[in-house]
């Protein structure tokens, strides 16, 4: 069997920076669970996500893939599966829309890129967390869950400066830990998840369908922009819209390829 592949760095302009997602789509046939498992392992990469057709010409069921599990809701590696339908599968639409776990998540095809609608997700203060504290090797001002453990710090300087213990983060229930802190008129993060075998993330989108209502109620503002303070780091323009979140992103091909099983 063979399966086209390819590899999309999101929420950056450029090669080489912001996340990198696998894309592989399965449209000639089924591929089971476990196989697919396996080549998300085997690509090595924080998602890969695979496509399949659905009757209608704009619409793709897309389930995402980390090495170790599959996810309810991943932002860049949809926003790489949205570039290769514009750009490869569907080259004659503007939106595309997937049916996930997580709904239906419609991108739109924007001249100043692509546009994702997600759900929005409301953090909600809970006590400190010992487990949050050593793995972050600091006490956070404040602590929040949403799908994630959000730690608030003092400073963006803090944010940049953690040096985790990822064998502390692991224990927690949650998929693991954000650490942000307000940045002027918009905010920084850092995201942290050993459990799905990604001690961090580039570029997290769906980490931001929690930090943008958080910071635009903080700042008053509709939107906002999150910038991810990783090595390959990435930039994120967030509004919220009620129960909504719209995220803008770029994207940038950096391979294609065929996989052989």
């Amino acid at each position: 069997m063979q399966l086209s592949l390819y590899q999309v760095d999101a929420f950056t302009e450029t090669v080489f920076g912001g996340n990198p997602a696998a894309v592989v789509p399965l449209l000639e046939q089924p591929v089971p669970d476990e196989k697919l498992q396996r080549i998300a392992e085997e690509n090595n990469l924080s998602e890969t996500a695979f496509l399949s057709s659905t009757l209608a010409h704009d619409e793709f069921d897309l389930r995402w893939f980390t090495p170790a599990a599959e996810v309810d809701l991943c932002g860049h590696a949809t926003l790489a599966a949205a570039f290769v339908v514009f750009n490869h599968l569907r080259p004659d639409i503007s939106e595309v829309r997937f049916n996930t776990r997580s709904g239906t998540l419609i991108v739109t095809h924007t001249s100043s890129g692509m546009m994702m609608n997600f759900p929005a997700t409301q953090p909600q203060p809970i006590a400190p967390d010992p487990f949050v504290s050593r793995g972050l090797g600091c006490e956070p001002q404040e602590l929040l869950l949403g799908f994630d453990h959000i730690a608030v710090l003092e400073s963006v300087e803090q944010v940049q400066a953690l040096s985790p213990d990822y064998n502390e983060l692991k224990k927690l229930d949650s998929r693991g830990v954000v650490a942000t802190a307000a940045d002027g008129d918009g905010f920084v993060s850092r995201c942290f998840f050993p459990k799905l075998n990604v001690n961090e993330d580039p570029v997290t989108g769906s980490a931001h369908c929690q930090l943008a209502p958080l910071w635009s109620k903080r700042l008053q503002k509709s939107c906002v922009t999150g910038k991810q303070l990783s090595a390959r780091g990435g930039r994120v323009i967030c509004e919220v819209d009620g129960d909504r979140v719209k995220l803008f992103g770029q994207a940038v091909e950096y391979l294609r390829g065929t996989i052989t099983i």
